[in-house]
């Protein structure tokens, strides 16, 4: 297996993406995702997208992270968002996710982001169940979906506990 970062709009994260737009109209009938995103989203230093090759090459799953900051869908200041975390059916139950999740959050942190944060649906009990397992806890909703019952935001500070503030908040980083 290798992870290799590539365009957003690389073909076979496009093909990837069309695969994961499938499975969330399948699972809610919406179409698919409809979160507007730009290729530039996700080039660094501000975002990163990621996918996971097979032994025979084949791109088997996917994940990025963009930079977000204080905006009117509910966004704060320091945050990156995960989106497009995906793994192809037959290739599901070996960690991929988990490895790709922790690469993103780790290229995150690098690049200054003090929160990771996403949104996923009530219709993805699994997608949950990792986030939740990986450190994530509700926050309070943002981007597209917000106002949706389905939605579930979940947030997970990128900083260590030593470098936030007493209380907890997440302050940003200081310049040294």
């Amino acid at each position: 297996m290798e992870i290799r970062p590539v365009p957003y709009d690389h073909p076979d994260a496009v093909a990837l993406d069309a695969e994961v737009q499938l499975e969330y109209d399948e699972r809610y009938g919406d179409g698919g995702d409809r979160t507007p995103m730009h290729p530039a989203d996700f080039a660094p230093p501000n975002g990163l997208y990621l996918l996971i090759y097979d032994e025979q090459g084949r791109p088997i799953a996917s994940g990025g992270w963009r930079c977000q900051d204080e905006n009117d869908e509910g966004n704060e200041d320091g945050d990156a968002e995960l989106k497009r975390m995906y793994v192809v059916p037959w290739a599901r139950g070996r960690g991929l996710a988990r490895r790709i999740l922790a690469e993103l959050e780790e290229s995150a942190r690098a690049a200054g982001r003090i929160r990771m944060v996403l949104e996923t649906g009530s219709k993805q009990p699994e997608a949950i169940a990792l986030y939740a397992s990986s450190g994530y806890v509700p926050v309070k909703k943002f981007g597209l979906y917000r106002c949706s019952e389905l939605a579930h935001c979940m947030g997970k500070p990128l900083r260590p506990a030593a470098d936030r503030s007493a209380g907890g908040a997440l302050e940003p980083p200081v310049a040294r």
